[in-house]
């Protein structure tokens, strides 16, 4: 049997784009011979829908889209996720489902069986879990369909009391499709690459592997759809971050099952910060593909978040869609400026620079009859990352463009920014990336020639909104910072076990606090592109009123 893995891009809610590039990727793999060709998790709707799968009409359009699709499926089958209704008494109202199309209609469904309901993961929300195993014969090979988290349960204490797999093999099935849509995160794929690799050695059968790729709003969906031989060992991955497909040969010989692929290739091992950048330039494009927008607009400080932000847009959207401002204050340190405008030319970006002295000024005489009798604090250092967001979104809502939010995750973290100052924008691009990180991703960008300038890398990080201001002024050493914070907000180690892990409890306690203290300031920001296991955003649900450590 000939195998189309088909590796694409949806889009949440777009049936109409969805279904027909489906139906060309059916079509093109007719024109090879394909017997079957296999697409990724709820793939007529995207993924994830959220509440848009509580409107009828959209669930209807979804199984128009299948029937469409089923039309198509004469001399080839087919494998399409997409949410079905439920029709039994009880439970939830949809199941998510995995649709066999062939003979120009539906010939199997099979209901996703584990509903993931963590991190950025709501299934169960809206699905019903499946109760019902049932393999697929087609052409002499028994398939064992599996929905993504349906192969997930073969770690050490499972999570769930069922296998789909353990009731799937006791029918003798031939080998296994899995369908997913399984997002990117720092360590996804080596977990990923391990789960599907288990899975074929416990069960000694093939596994076929298809992934979304493409990026859903703050999910990045990485690819990396791949064929997996009972011995566990991967023969085959499709491309990371891109759109892909792959075609091989499935042979049956007494009883054992034989995959034939033309230039097989290994999977090698992987660069860090090149999957990182691949990540932010892919969930940056696709953000202002599916949303219609190709313009980015984004501040300028002379610090090392812009710089990067800046190089991120023009690789995600090309340098003549990015327009940067350079926004100096009476604070802001001449080599700030020099060092924007050293980036400026290395991307070749246009700019503009554009002083808030007069316009925080303006704001100053207002306010003064208020201020009067007070030092210059807080209020006023805040009052010109103010400025600075008003002009940004000043221009980005007049000419149409995207601003694009430059803070880390350590300032978010512990509230280092301004509400409506420099947390404004559309998205926030590196929110999911601490300091240190940020700094070792800028190191390998530069790897061959210098595109975030020297100096931008060497100078010591400031907000400059006062007279020789530093963040180490209100912040311990960032590598400090980032390693405290890291164990409280990915692994989610209390004070106790923080402090044995070595840090100072009086520091332990000031910055959990801080952390906790500000959770109403995130609610308020951007969306984070998705790059860890706990990004700010929906996969990290604390409530903004609660007391712990604070």
């Amino acid at each position: 049997m000939k195998i189309t893995l088909s590796q694409l891009s949806f889009h949440t809610g777009n049936f109409a784009e969805n279904t027909a590039k489906i139906i060309s990727a059916i079509q093109d793999a007719k024109q090879i011979g394909s017997d079957l060709i296999v697409f990724s998790e709820l793939a007529t709707c995207g993924y994830p829908a959220r509440d848009f799968l509580e409107f009828d009409d959209f669930i209807q359009q979804a199984l128009d889209s299948i029937l469409a699709i089923a039309s198509q499926c004469t001399d080839i089958a087919a494998i399409v996720g997409s949410p079905r209704v439920n029709t039994l008494s009880k439970g939830k109202a949809l199941f998510n489902s995995a649709y066999f199309l062939s003979e120009g209609k539906i010939t199997h469904i099979t209901d996703k069986t584990l509903l993931p309901n963590y991190d950025i993961f709501d299934e169960y929300r809206y699905f019903e879990p499946n109760k019902r195993f049932e393999i697929i014969s087609y052409k002499d090979f028994k398939i064992a369909l599996t929905i993504c988290e349906d192969l997930w349960n073969i770690i050490e204490n499972p999570m769930y009391p069922t296998s789909p797999m353990d009731e799937l093999i006791k029918q003798g099935p031939d080998f296994i499709i899995n369908i997913a849509a399984s997002p990117y995160a720092k360590t996804q794929i080596a977990d990923r690459q391990k789960v599907l690799s288990s899975n074929a050695r416990k069960y000694q059968l093939p596994v076929i592997y298809v992934n979304h790729i493409g990026a859903q709003t703050h999910l990045i969906f990485d690819g990396g759809s791949c064929i997996v031989q009972a011995n566990g060992e991967i023969l085959q991955e499709l491309n990371y971050f891109k759109e892909d497909s792959k075609t091989f040969d499935l042979i049956k010989k007494n009883q054992s099952i034989h995959i034939q692929v033309d230039n097989p290739n290994p999977i090698k091992s992987r660069n860090h910060y090149e999957d990182i950048e691949n990540a932010l330039v892919l969930g940056i494009k696709q953000y202002f593909q599916k949303l219609g927008f190709k313009q980015a607009i984004l501040g300028l400080s002379g610090g090392v978040d812009s710089a990067l932000v800046s190089y991120l847009a023009c690789k995600a959207l090309g340098n003549e869609h990015v327009w940067a401002i350079l926004l100096p204050s009476q604070f802001s340190s001449q080599h700030s400026i020099d060092d924007s405008l050293a980036l400026v030319q290395n991307l070749n970006i246009q700019h503009e620079i554009i002083p808030i002295e007069n316009t925080f000024q303006s704001f100053l005489d207002t306010l003064g009859p208020f201020y009067k009798n007070t030092p210059f604090g807080l209020a006023e250092e805040n009052l010109q990352s103010r400025t600075r967001g008003v002009i940004l979104m000043g221009l980005a809502n007049k000419f149409g463009h995207i601003l694009l939010n430059t803070s880390n995750k350590s300032e978010l973290a512990v509230g280092y920014g301004t509400l409506y100052g420099d947390m404004c924008g559309g998205l926030s691009v590196i929110g999911d990336l601490y300091k240190t990180e940020i700094y070792d991703l800028c190191h390998y960008i530069n790897r061959e020639r210098e595109i975030i300038p020297a100096n931008i890398l060497s100078k010591a990080p400031s907000a400059e909104l006062r007279p020789d201001q530093k963040d180490s002024d209100s912040l311990p050493p960032y590598e400090t910072l980032d390693a405290l914070l890291n164990l409280y907000i990915e692994e989610e180690k209390g004070p106790a076990q923080i402090i044995q892990a070595g840090f100072d409890p009086i520091l332990v306690q000031k910055i959990l606090r801080m952390v906790n203290i500000n959770e109403w300031k995130r609610w308020q920001a951007p969306p984070v592109l998705r790059l860890s296991k706990k990004a700010f955003g929906p996969g990290r649900r604390v409530p903004i009123s609660g007391k712990y450590l604070s």
